[in-house]
């Protein structure tokens, strides 16, 4: 089984995205992945769409709970048409925090009821513009009755944009097994969590929406060691991540709830500096794909090969920077 090898665009000034994105085709990745941290998502990817012909790019993630349905099938509609078909839109929920304290917009009762009827609505914009018919949705959280012409952007060639969930937890996983065109994995998994949670999670998901047969692929993001660097970078980093009591059951899987619950309250006091040390070597072992550079192609394939279908390090990539490491691993990944 083909393993794909994506790049994450690090957080740069926009007008650096369009010099990132052409290194990386040249580099030979097979996707470019935008997020929203520092800079909005989507407009670094026009400039994706401009600057390559072959890469294909995608959200990782945007906010959905940020937005509404209108506003992400419109940017996503355009940035399909301008690139021939190579857009991804991938949503994620984010955390109640940051929606209601940091975009300032209301939580859902149901985070999946919810993000299940924005994806549904997206898709209603996309079939009225693209089938010539009346927008109609009705759910609970909207009602989409109003698409005069002066507003329709119109048919496209390509049509069927690809939307990826992106989560943590089982719901989440069941909910893109249901709707969406693939889940994105985030980093604080391990392989265990990944084959008795998420993955059984996501075939659920597709067998209840009777989509039994229909593969949902995993696009997964990892923690990469290749470096004591490297492993101190990534002890803090999950550190971090494993503090967010969401994210609890990926550590209860392995029986580690009361470092979740240690690492959770450091992170309530403001403690940061005395957390990654209470991520050991076992939880490093379970957590990140550990190897020397040269052999990191074999150990993500062993990881990950007939469970993934693409895979990112969490480390983004910068043009100019470790430029032979990263040429030499989609090229071992391809000649696997």
């Amino acid at each position: 089984m083909t393993l794909l090898l994506d790049a994450v665009l690090p957080p740069l000034p926009l007008a650096q995205a369009a010099e990132a994105a052409r290194a990386a085709e040249a580099a030979g990745f097979a996707a470019l992945w935008t997020m929203e941290t520092s800079h909005d998502p989507f407009l670094p990817c026009a400039l994706i769409a401009e600057h390559t012909r072959r890469l294909q790019f995608g959200t990782g993630i945007a906010v959905a709970f940020a937005r509404s349905p209108a506003t992400l099938a419109y940017a996503a509609w355009d940035l399909a048409q301008a690139s021939q078909g190579r857009f991804i839109l991938g949503l994620g929920t984010q955390v109640r925090e940051h929606v209601v304290r940091r975009f300032g917009m209301p939580w859902p009762d149901s985070v999946t009821g919810k993000l299940r009827e924005q994806i549904g609505a997206v898709r209603a914009f996309w079939h009225a513009w693209q089938e010539g018919e009346p927008l109609n949705f009705r759910g609970e959280h909207y009602k989409l009755t109003l698409m005069t012409p002066f507003f329709n952007p119109g048919p496209i060639p390509n049509p069927l944009i690809p939307i990826y969930v992106a989560g943590v937890n089982a719901g989440l996983a069941r909910l893109a097994g249901e709707v969406a065109d693939g889940f994105l994995v985030h980093p604080l998994h391990t392989l265990s969590y990944l084959k008795e949670v998420i993955i059984p999670a996501v075939r659920g998901g597709a067998r209840s929406a009777g989509r039994g047969k229909k593969a949902i692929p995993l696009s997964v993001s990892v923690f990469a060691i290749t470096s004591p660097e490297e492993r101190e970078l990534v002890r803090s980093q999950i550190a971090f991540y494993a503090s967010t009591p969401s994210y609890r059951p990926v550590l209860a899987q392995h029986g580690w709830q009361e470092t979740a619950a240690r690492l959770s309250h450091l992170a309530a006091r403001g403690q940061w500096g005395e957390m990654p040390a209470l991520i050991d070597e076992a939880m490093l072992a379970e957590l990140a794909v550990q190897a020397a550079p040269g052999e990191l192609a074999g150990a993500l394939l062993q990881r990950y090969a007939g469970i993934a279908a693409r895979v990112t390090l969490y480390t983004p990539y910068t043009p100019g920077e470790r430029q032979s490491f990263w040429r030499q691993l989609v090229k071992d990944l391809e000649n696997q």
